[in-house]
């Protein structure tokens, strides 16, 4: 019966690195930092184009619309309701485009689609 030899002891960047692509880590940062960029580009799309077209349609514009509520007691709160509109639509086109991302990624099979029964072979 031969002994073998206890197996060779992985430096820490071997063993990093297979941590990194186990976990797919270097996949959600990519990811990360692409949704970061799309999240700037809609925020300034809903800002500079969105706001000021829903604007022409409304008293003032849609970022400074407000309702000022006052009190039992006499004080003030003001709600800017506009701008929590402005958040929904960002919010909104953002997601739509999460969504059209999985329908093309599940079409063209690179990820899964769990929407969908699975079938029978």
């Amino acid at each position: 019966m031969a002994v073998q030899p206890p197996p060779k002891k992985k430096s820490f960047k071997q063993e990093y690195a297979a941590f990194l692509i186990a976990f797919g880590v270097i996949g959600i940062a990519i990811g990360f930092v692409i949704g970061q960029a799309v999240n700037k580009l809609v925020t300034a799309l809903v800002r500079d184009i969105v706001d000021p077209t829903i604007g022409l349609f409304l008293p003032g514009s849609l970022e400074n619309m407000s309702a000022t509520v006052i009190g039992i007691h006499g004080g003030a709160s003001e709600f800017k309701y506009g701008d929590l509109i402005s958040n929904i639509i960002d919010f909104s086109i953002i997601a739509l485009l999460v969504f059209l991302a999985y329908k093309m990624l599940s079409k063209y099979k690179l990820i899964e689609d769990k929407t969908k029964p699975e079938e029978k072979k």
